[in-house]
């Protein structure tokens, strides 16, 4: 029996002082399967001591104990030496860089570009310039010819209209409620196309320009006051640029 002890016990000595070295509390190996000839030179000395402790003659065969059985228990161990969260035994891409995402086998994952969505050019900038009834009166009644004071108006405008900047304007033409929905809106079409008729005598580049009838459709006052009426009887220039 006392052989026995002799012999088992440094055996499980050497194992759990190994076996505790091998692994931290977080479940990482300073001593795994790569450092197994360290394992090997620690289970001689420590092999080698336990035995010295029975006699000199014990000494040799316990560090020759030792050094095979620190070996093979440091090579069973599952380290982490990379610390990418795949055990050494499994990891097929040892020394992983610090902080690089890996997939199952500790490869690194592939790193695909950010697609990045393509920026939507932004809408034209609208100016709209509106000549009204209520400043001087466009047209005589129920006419579609320009009153002197409104050919005033537009030839102050034609500057700001003939700019390099200016993409294409559209002439609206806007009645009161006075008469049919029908007859309003054949009368704002004339007043528009009046309107584009002067500005391309003056000069505005043809491509540029088009007009179009709202009739009574769109007021921006009350149509049942006489003030109200004279601010629908408009004509609207929408510039775009």
């Amino acid at each position: 029996m006392s052989v026995l002890i002799r012999t088992v016990l440094p055996v499980l000595l050497l194992g759990s002082l190994l076996t505790g070295c091998a692994t931290h509390s977080d479940g990482t190996a300073p001593l795994n399967q790569r450092t197994w000839p360290i394992c090997s030179v620690i289970g001689g000395l420590v092999g080698g001591g336990l035995g010295a402790l029975q006699s000199s003659a014990w000494a040799g065969g316990g560090a020759a104990l030792g050094i095979v059985t620190g070996g093979l228990i440091c090579y069973a161990q599952d380290g982490d030496e990379d610390s990418d969260g795949v055990f050494d035994r499994r990891d097929r891409c040892p020394d992983t860089p610090e902080n690089t995402v890996v997939d199952h086998r500790g490869c690194p994952r592939p790193v695909y570009p950010v697609s990045v969505k393509p920026v939507e050019p932004a809408p034209p900038a609208t100016e709209v310039i509106t000549l009204s009834d209520a400043g001087n009166v466009l047209f005589d009644f129920d006419k579609s010819d320009l009153t002197p004071a409104a050919r005033s108006e537009l030839d102050a405008l034609m500057a700001k209209l003939q700019n390099a900047d200016v993409v294409s304007i559209k002439v609206i033409g806007h009645t009161d409620s006075t008469g049919s929905d029908a007859y309003n809106q054949a009368l704002s079409e004339r007043r528009a196309s009046s309107v584009a008729a002067y500005l391309l005598s003056q000069g505005l580049a043809p491509n540029k320009l088009t007009s179009e009838g709202k009739g009574e459709s769109q007021p921006v006052a009350d149509n049942e006051t006489e003030e109200g009426r004279a601010q629908n009887r408009r004509v609207e220039l929408h510039i775009n640029r």
